[in-house]
């Protein structure tokens, strides 16, 4: 993926195929940098601007946003402003939870599905992720390790909890990456291999307990970060959790 600066960030460039019409295209592009964090908490968003950094008509930004908006990434303000939600401690709480529940039980439910070619594929994302971590990428990162669990969960084809956990990253994202991209270390324990191993060994339970580690070393990640309490609206003194 290629970058394209505006005047405020920086926005990750996803290729348009034929087949993918104008404004679902501008959709997912938006939708990418917000569950990456690359458009920042609080960062006012013109149609206009986007429509021009993108070479695209409005209409299809309008879309966009409006899409992004009811899945509670962005919000629009009273005089037709759109940003990117700040996050506040108990909001950051809430949502952390909700990964913690959602994603478990994802995971469990798509153990029974999940075949020598799923393990396969889960292998060589986290060695991907590896990778980026090696290289201190911290965008690829993030979009790694969803790419991860999302095919962890995906597993099951009656999977419907997919969208709620995803509406749940697109809020944490842009809040999230602030951090990630302070950390000195991302992780100790490869949770990721710990979860591989419990789909090998067929271990539901440690699967489950695997997912849930890996999202809890997440969170203490982020709530290590020096300073990060000072990126909380209306809360500059509180740890998240605390």
């Amino acid at each position: 993926m290629k970058a394209k600066k505006l005047a405020d960030f920086e926005l990750l460039m996803l290729e348009k195929s034929e087949s993918l019409k104008t404004n679902q295209w501008v959709y997912r592009l938006l939708r990418t940098n917000l569950l990456c964090g690359k458009i920042e908490p609080g960062l006012p968003l013109t149609i206009r601007g986007l429509a021009e950094a993108l070479d695209v008509s409005p209409m299809p930004v309008r879309e966009a946003l409006h899409r992004l908006a009811c899945e509670g990434a962005v919000e629009v303000k009273n005089n037709r402003r759109v940003i990117v939600p700040q996050m506040t401690v108990e909001k950051f709480n809430e949502l952390c939870a909700l990964r913690i529940l959602l994603e478990s039980h994802a995971a469990e439910t798509a153990s029974p599905y999940i075949t020598e070619q799923h393990i396969t594929k889960l292998q060589e994302i986290d060695a991907r992720i590896d990778l980026a971590i090696e290289q201190e990428d911290s965008v690829n990162i993030s979009l790694i390790n969803q790419e991860f669990h999302r095919s962890l969960y995906s597993a099951n084809p009656f999977q419907i909890s997919v969208p709620l956990i995803e509406s749940v990253w697109l809020q944490l994202g842009p809040f999230s990456q602030i951090a990630i991209a302070k950390l000195e270390k991302t992780y100790i324990v490869d949770r990721h291999i710990e979860a591989i191993n419990a789909l090998k060994q067929r271990n539901t339970f440690a699967l489950r307990r695997a997912i849930e580690a890996d999202i809890r070393d997440g969170i203490a990640s982020i709530r290590s970060v020096e300073g990060i309490p000072g990126y909380f609206e209306g809360n500059t003194q509180t740890q998240p959790g605390g």
